[in-house]
């Protein structure tokens, strides 16, 4: 059984105008010059201790805390907006149902996004029964730690040989390869196909619709080197 791991914001979802905007929020509701744009895209992927350690280095850990706080609230805020831009990717959800209908394939995810934005996403898309195991910033260290994909593999009863990552960001290939499983990068979310190059990446695909012949192809690579 092969075990096909997706992250969420900027893989699966195009939350950047959200995750944009919230930050900035943040920051001005405390009265403290916001990160620019690239600043806070290059941390999507990093749960949010991590992401203001690495925005607002220099403040104390309270100061932190009332950001991440801030920025909830304000995301929260924005998905009552009509105007939200949160949406799939193009052929992002056809790719997944093509997926989740193979008996030789289990989905998961590993986010993160705290489990309240996730359930969010999957009642909107009715994929409940789509994905076997969901792992979160709820439970886990913040990625590039393996801790998310080690406990996908145990609960799915999966092997490494036998699971691939994929995500947009070089934490997410980083992951991948500490815990031992392949990795795909997409070129459609926050880091830079370099980025991805730099942090492991097996491939780099270019379309969602390419992801099924990807998957295929590096886990026959992974298995035969096993």
């Amino acid at each position: 059984m092969k075990l096909v791991v997706f992250d969420c914001d900027g893989t699966i979802v195009d939350s950047q105008a959200g995750i944009v905007l919230s930050m900035v929020h943040a920051f001005t509701a405390l009265q403290m010059p916001p990160p620019t744009r690239e600043a806070t895209l290059s941390v999507v992927g990093l749960s949010l201790p991590e992401v203001f350690a690495v925005l607002a280095p220099d403040v104390d850990r309270a100061t932190r805390t009332e950001l991440a706080e801030r920025y909830k609230m304000a995301f929260r805020e924005l998905k009552h907006d009509p105007n939200d831009s949160e949406v799939l990717f193009p052929n992002a959800k056809e790719t997944i149902a093509q997926l989740a209908a193979r008996d030789d394939h289990l989905l998961g995810i590993a986010t993160g996004k705290s489990r309240r934005g996730i359930d969010r996403l999957f009642d909107r898309e009715g994929w409940h029964g789509s994905f076997a195991t969901i792992q979160t910033a709820d439970d886990h260290p913040s990625k590039p730690h393996p801790s998310m994909l080690q406990r996908a593999i145990l609960e799915t009863d999966a092997t490494p040989a036998a699971t691939v990552m994929i995500g947009d960001t070089s934490y997410d290939m980083a992951m991948a390869r500490s815990a031992g499983v392949a990795a795909i990068g997409v070129a459609w979310g926050y880091h830079t196909v370099a980025d991805l190059e730099g942090a492991g990446a097996h491939v780099i695909v270019e379309r969602f619709e390419d992801l099924p012949q990807a998957i295929a192809d590096v886990l026959a690579l992974e298995s035969s080197a096993a």
